[in-house]
């Protein structure tokens, strides 16, 4: 009998593999990206903070977003 391979698309609840952590991105050192820039603006003026260094990192961008986000419980 031959013994087919695992097909994790089949799962029930298959993880995912599509959302990494902002550490382990290979372009995190990048620059933040000006869709980013603009939406810490915002998020940083409804939460009553100084807005970014402009010379943020992408994932210390997308870090502070999840913060911000979490804290304005958005």
């Amino acid at each position: 009998m031959i013994q087919q391979l695992h097909n994790p698309k089949l799962d029930e609840h298959p993880g995912s593999n599509t959302e990494k952590q902002p550490d382990d991105w290979v372009s995190g050192d990048d620059p933040m990206t000006g869709a980013q820039a603009s939406y810490l603006t915002t998020l940083c003026e409804e939460a009553h903070v100084d807005p970014p260094a402009a010379d943020l990192t992408k994932a210390e961008a997308s870090k502070m977003i999840d913060e911000l986000k979490a804290r304005l419980k958005l």
